[in-house]
């Protein structure tokens, strides 16, 4: 029998990654959405006619043995809230990035998700995308050699402030481009080389009429010596390579981004034929100065982190992203507001 999930929101997150994500995986079923919005309702039933459409999440509350699974992709203030009472109903969670707004308050979830039994489990979806699963098999393979330096871009050119809760610097919402592209590149560097010795920062504030960080540099020291550079910008005029990867022996580049995502954004789903598959022309290049060549990306696999929760839940394997991880890398990101000259005072 499929497990039963639930959704909680239906914004960009849950529209455009958990729903069609959730959906294109065998075992899994998308049984109800929770919105307030009459339009997101409609194009829940349009899009998924077989899935209930809910007004709000209490109403997931009085019926807790009718779902296997609940996904939180509503604003950063509701995550831990929402997932509370997810455990306290006895209903497993996915989480979307960051967990939470501070690293205490996921601690306070991890010890609750103990006391209940229940998993709380991180949506890192960045670990599947095509070009990282070729980083960390390169690293892993050695065909590197010993990594001395790690870059890693999330790059955008958006000089206009869209407004939102994202730009918001209430400590609440968790906003700004560190908490959201940076959870991503943080846990990547984390995810390839453990939690940093040392953590440098520079926050800025550059776009007309912003309040939150929009550019952000973080150096990374891990332990045995590999120095992460990490950078997130939506200033980025002109963009740098997405992977840089520089070892002993060779190094491995790569530019452009995943393709993941502006498939899922123009209705395609790990259902389609070809789905994460990168093209030729997109691959990076592995070797030296002297002699490098084509190296073929791997398929990206978001679908991966949903048929690795369902294995899960059945307790056929661990859960795909510790919930310690997500608190190393908010512990991180709370390093990096503690000690950056200049950092934004409402973000500390």
């Amino acid at each position: 029998m499929a497990l039963r999930v639930a959704l909680i929101g239906y914004g960009t997150g849950g529209a455009v990654f958990h729903a069609p994500l959730i959906d294109s995986v065998p075992g899994l079923r998308l049984s109800a959405v929770v919105t307030g919005d009459p339009e997101r309702q409609e194009a829940v039933r349009r899009r998924y006619p077989e899935t209930t459409v809910l007004d709000r999440a209490d109403r997931l509350w009085e019926t807790p043995e009718e779902h296997d699974l609940v996904v939180v992709a509503a604003p950063n203030r509701q995550h831990v809230p929402l997932a509370r009472t997810a455990l306290t109903s006895g209903i497993p969670v996915v989480v979307d990035k960051p967990v939470a707004a501070s690293a205490a308050e996921a601690r306070s979830l991890a010890a609750l998700a103990a006391v209940r039994g229940l998993p709380v489990i991180p949506f890192h979806n960045r670990r599947w995308d095509g070009d990282f699963r070729t980083v960390r098999r390169l690293v892993g393979d050695g065909a590197l050699g010993t990594v001395r330096r790690f870059e890693s871009r999330f790059e955008r050119w958006r000089p206009e402030v869209a407004g939102g809760w994202k730009e918001s610097t209430d400590p609440l919402d968790a906003g700004g481009i560190l908490y959201d592209l940076g959870s991503h590149l943080v846990d990547q560097a984390i995810t390839l080389f453990g939690r940093p010795r040392d953590v440098y920062a520079e926050i800025d504030v550059r776009r007309p009429g912003a309040a939150a960080a929009d550019d952000v540099f973080l150096a990374l020291t891990h332990e045995g010596g590999v120095r992460s550079h990490l950078w997130m910008s939506a200033t980025a005029a002109q963009l740098g390579p997405r992977f840089r990867v520089l070892g002993s022996d060779a190094a491995y580049t790569v530019s452009g981004m995943d393709g993941q995502e502006e498939a899922l954004r123009a209705g395609l789903t790990p259902k389609d034929a070809g789905w994460g598959q990168a093209p030729p022309e997109a691959y990076g290049r592995l070797g030296t100065l002297i002699a490098d060549r084509p190296e073929p990306t791997a398929p990206g696999a978001y679908q991966q982190f949903y048929a690795e929760v369902a294995r899960a839940l059945r307790g056929d394997a661990p859960p795909p992203v510790d919930l310690a991880d997500a608190i190393a890398g908010l512990e991180i990101i709370e390093a990096a507001l503690r000690t950056a000259p200049g950092a934004p005072a409402d973000d500390q």
